[in-house]
């Protein structure tokens, strides 16, 4: 089924979710919508079909990825003429969170080969650093491959054997009333081989505790969120299988100055009321070493922004930048010599009203009001 509802409203979750929100938010509507507790509703059945195809797209940390960037168009060429996978309510995604399923499973073959999990590593770094980008290194304790045995379980010079129990396959089947059940192999654990004479080192599991020191490359133009992926740096898999991946979520820490929107990076700078008045020039440092002058024309009000094309963010993995806006906040004075007091006291008396058209026109438009009442 093919379908072009967003997967994240599918399932009822923010973008933002977890794993575990959206495996809980699956198995909710899963239960819900199943076939066998809605029989013969084809609405019920069209939505377990999304649901399933859903969740089995956002699960995988690689396949998520895909469709965050480019949404369902990620997998369209998989899918070529008709169809892409088939979620019939008895397949491996309804297993994988339930533990079981019905309808008698597929046959065949081999138990597949089980890949170690991904990791998560949040790393938090300065706005300097989001813009000019850094080397650095992690530590991360992960479950590597056991360098005695090379990962296989067994002891030096002996090797795993066909699990008898189930053949092989990892999977042993139950009848229950109407309905087969799956599970894995209690002999085996779903390896498909059992280990007679397990290695010492990490006990037949082919992995062992480690901590690994890596070397993250981090980009310039960065963002709040943006996420690394480091292939096959997260947990080994048993017995030798795939390991997972790690991938490092980027946090970047409020700055002092600037706050940032996308590549545009914004300030606000206080003047004086004659700063304001006769007009002047800002003098703001960047985050790329650079001062940035900025000129302030004569009259300027509170709250506007002026602009500095290309003196923001850098374009992640692009060419650019984005601009750095100011915005001006006009500050009246609090404290007031007495010589200051007479210069105002002598200015106010030369006004004429044109100095300030808004002040003039609103006190203008407020006396025909209360004129006409």
């Amino acid at each position: 089924m093919t379908t072009t509802v967003d997967y994240y409203e599918l399932l009822e979750c923010e973008r933002t979710a977890d794993a575990g929100t959206l495996k809980s938010a699956y198995r909710k509507l899963a239960m819900k919508f199943h076939p066998d507790k809605n029989a013969g509703c084809k609405d019920s059945e069209s939505k377990f079909k999304a649901v399933s195809e859903a969740y089995e797209v956002l699960k995988d940390p690689q396949k998520r990825a895909a469709y965050d960037r480019y949404g369902h168009a990620a997998f369209q060429q998989q899918q070529g003429g008709g169809g892409g996978q088939d979620f019939n309510g008895f397949s491996d995604i309804f297993e994988s969170v339930f533990g079981e399923f019905m309808g008698g499973g597929r046959g065949g073959g081999r138990a597949q080969a089980r890949r170690g999990a991904d990791l998560r590593y949040d790393m938090e770094i300065t706005l300097e650093e989001a813009f000019h980008g850094k080397s650095t290194e992690v530590t991360v304790d992960v479950s590597a491959q056991c360098d005695t045995c090379h990962g296989s379980g067994a002891r030096s010079g002996t090797q795993a054997k066909t699990c008898q129990h189930c053949q092989g396959h990892g999977k042993v089947r139950a009848q229950q009333g109407f309905f087969v059940v799956e599970r894995p192999c209690p002999i085996c654990g779903g390896a498909g081989q059992v280990i007679a004479d397990p290695c010492p080192d990490c006990r037949g599991e082919g992995r062992v505790d480690r901590t690994k020191t890596l070397s993250v490359n981090i980009p310039a133009g960065v963002d709040e969120g943006t996420r690394i992926r480091m292939s096959g740096e997260g947990e080994a898999g048993p017995r030798g299988s795939p390991a997972g991946d790690l991938y490092i979520f980027l946090h970047v820490k409020r700055h002092s100055l600037f706050e940032r929107e996308g590549t545009t990076l914004f300030a606000r700078a206080p003047i004086s009321f004659t700063t304001a008045a006769l007009g002047g020039s800002l003098s703001i440092p960047g985050l790329d070493g650079h001062t940035h002058e900025v000129k302030i024309p004569a009259g300027i009000q509170s709250g506007k922004q002026l602009r500095q094309r290309g003196a923001g963010m850098p374009v992640l993995q692009g060419r650019g930048s984005g601009d750095l806006v100011v915005q001006i906040d006009v500050e009246t004075p609090t404290k007031l010599s007495a010589r200051q007091r007479e210069l105002l006291e002598m200015f106010r008396e030369t006004e004429t009203g044109a100095e300030c058209p808004a002040s003039q026109g609103f006190f203008s438009k407020l006396k025909s009001a209360v004129v006409g009442e």
